[in-house]
């Protein structure tokens, strides 16, 4: 989709990200205006966020008690916005609501109905993709239900990469979920033939992430890898220390979910990347009840300096933690 947009309302950023935690992402985001279950409404133009999915540019507020009625107002922002467009390519159309109870079926009513009175537009609709963008800037139709008969529309967003992953029967555990869901954050997987250390593995749900992609893992914990991961024959387990553990030479990949104080697995991490141990790695950072940010600064800090790329998320599947998938800089 081709073009400039000229429909703007107001100089905000709107964002959303987890339920229970629009404090973290009010903080981040800065001059927040309003907040509600899992979004914000900020007055400053910060993208890229930890804690944010999506962040809408510029967004029209729009208003209707009836399903019919939100959903025209949609319509009518559509067509609006339309007028200078060339749609000649497959564009993201994102529905998202906020965890108000009953609010996901109303955000399913109102794109239904958005759909029949777009009727007309029948050769766009088709090209029209549903579902979260992918990392970076994206052009096309985002509408977010913040209450029954209010919601937030915009024509560009910023997508932090955090998605919904589909569940494997096979994983070990669903911490597996996280880490295939940093590989979209990252723009990158283990391929056939790399080389991935997963630290404190077990039971194993990384493991045979990673294993199912043809990498040749070395999982490292003192407890036993379970289901797929157990016996996998491109799975070595060892027996030792994750914090004490050091490779024999450089890995492709290092993996690192341990329950362990956040400041502990950062060391271990800035360890690893220092010593050129790794060359890209997914960490996750356990920081529970306390304030994420002194934590995210020191990343920043300590960390982003070593890197070529770096993206500290608060994932769709992570809780009270934050995943850092990122690619060292290697001399």
């Amino acid at each position: 989709m081709l073009g400039l947009l000229s429909y703007t309302m107001h100089m905000r950023t709107f964002h959303f990200g987890q339920a229970g935690f629009e404090g973290f992402l009010a903080k981040e985001a800065g001059a927040c205006l309003e907040k509600g279950p899992g979004w914000v409404l900020s007055s400053a133009r910060h993208v890229d966020l930890c804690f944010a999915h999506l962040s809408f540019m510029d967004p029209v507020e729009l208003r209707g008690s009836a399903v019919n009625a939100l959903a025209g107002a949609l319509a009518d922002y559509f067509f609006e916005t339309s007028k200078d467009l060339r749609y000649d390519a497959v564009w993201p159309l994102c529905f998202e609501s906020a965890a108000s109870q009953g609010l996901s079926a109303r955000r399913q009513s109102v794109e239904a109905a958005f759909r029949e009175k777009t009727g007309r537009m029948a050769r766009v609709m088709r090209l029209a993709e549903p579902g979260r963008p992918g990392l970076g800037p994206a052009q096309g139709l985002f509408v977010y239900l913040a209450d029954f008969g209010r919601a937030f529309a915009c024509r560009d967003a910023w997508g932090g990469g955090q998605r919904r992953m589909s569940d494997d029967p096979q994983a070990p555990s669903r911490s597996y979920l996280k880490v295939e869901e940093a590989y979209a954050v990252l723009r990158e997987s283990p391929q056939a033939g790399e080389t991935v250390v997963d630290l404190g593995a077990a039971p194993g749900g990384w493991s045979y992430s990673a294993a199912k992609r043809g990498a040749e893992v070395l999982a490292v914990d003192n407890g036993p890898l379970k289901g797929a991961a157990k016996d996998n024959p491109l799975i070595r387990h060892a027996q030792e220390d994750a914090f004490k553990f050091q490779p024999a030479g450089r890995a492709d990949w290092l993996f690192c979910d341990i329950i362990a104080p956040p400041e502990r697995s950062l060391e271990l991490l800035l360890r690893w990347v220092e010593n050129g141990w790794c060359r890209k790695f997914v960490v996750n950072l356990k920081f529970g009840r306390t304030d994420p940010f002194p934590l995210l600064r020191r990343v920043e800090a300590e960390l982003a300096p070593r890197c070529t790329v770096l993206r500290p998320r608060h994932l769709y599947h992570d809780r009270e933690e934050l995943t850092v998938p990122g690619i060292a800089r290697i001399a």
